[in-house]
């Protein structure tokens, strides 16, 4: 009956005791309004941390936005002065080549110091601002603004040369030119040898017509030399044209350049061929002198 009695009492200590752990297991009406408060204010903070996270990130957006827009603006109206520039310089280097073509027998040394005093002008007032405007950026970034110009520049620059001297201006020499026109504490502005080489395709059509004008004076050995210097400018130049970086337009330049090779070898060959039918004079007061190959009459 013991065994029974003390069955019954272990039964009903078991159960207490298991009341019991509920009783302490189970959450207090005050803890779980801490854990409410604590869970809200952490909530609370991360949310207002992410906002202001947000609105750090916005705001360092705007600002980098901001910056962009300027450097654009700026670049924009730096690519608009630029421009200016190279149009000044190509409309005064064109001054400079007509006034080489102005050369003959008579006037040659007159007329060409008059064209490298021009050069010269063109250099102090127009490269010179363009120079500024460049010089310790990345002028690569507007070489399209400014090409035009400088291709111009380079043609009246080795055409001058080329009639002073019969040598070809190397750019070297045209970027040491352009060295004491710059800031010596900042990158100076060089020209690219793709610009050079574009200048020197265009040299060619000028020396053509150069070349026709000697003929027509009866200067056959200045003529010659234009030709041999052509011909030696547009062998070289089919040797780098393919590897070059803009092929579209050097096919165009190169194209253009072998029509002038050809027309100066073709005027050089009749003097030679039918060289008893040129005068070498225009306006000859040689009585003797045939005209035309026919001999006189009486």
């Amino acid at each position: 009956m013991l065994t029974a009695f003390f069955c019954v009492l272990k039964g009903h200590m078991l159960l207490h005791a298991y009341k019991l752990s509920l009783i302490v297991m189970a959450p207090k009406p005050q803890r779980i309004r801490h854990l409410a408060e604590a869970t809200w204010q952490s909530a609370m903070k991360k949310a207002r941390t992410m906002s202001t996270e947000t609105e750090t990130e916005s705001s360092s957006m705007k600002d980098a936005f901001s910056k962009y827009a300027d450097y654009l603006n700026n670049l924009n109206d730096k690519r608009e002065r630029v421009v200016k520039a190279s149009r000044d310089i190509t409309m005064n280097s064109k001054k400079v080549i007509f006034q080489v073509h102005r050369i003959s027998k008579h006037n040659k040394e007159e007329v060409l110091d008059k064209a490298v005093k021009d050069l010269a002008a063109v250099t102090d007032q127009y490269v010179s601002r363009l120079v500024k405007e460049l010089q310790g950026t990345d002028f690569w970034k507007l070489r399209r603004a400014y090409s035009p110009g400088v291709q111009e520049y380079v043609e009246a620059a080795t055409l001058c040369n080329f009639c002073k001297t019969g040598t070809l201006l190397t750019l070297d020499e045209i970027n040491a030119a352009f060295l004491p026109l710059s800031d010596p504490s900042v990158e100076p502005l060089q020209i690219n040898i793709l610009d050079y080489i574009l200048g020197l395709a265009d040299l060619t059509g000028e020396l053509m017509r150069l070349a026709i004008g000697r003929i027509s004076e009866g200067e056959l050995d200045f003529a010659e030399k234009i030709c041999s210097f052509v011909r030696e400018i547009y062998r070289k130049l089919t040797l780098i044209a393919p590897e070059m970086d803009d092929p579209s337009d050097m096919k165009q330049k190169m194209e253009t350049m072998l029509q002038s090779v050809m027309k100066i070898e073709n005027a050089c060959f009749s003097v030679y061929v039918r060289g008893s039918e040129y005068i070498p004079l225009l306006g000859s007061a040689d009585p003797s002198y045939p005209l035309l190959g026919m001999p006189d009459l009486e």
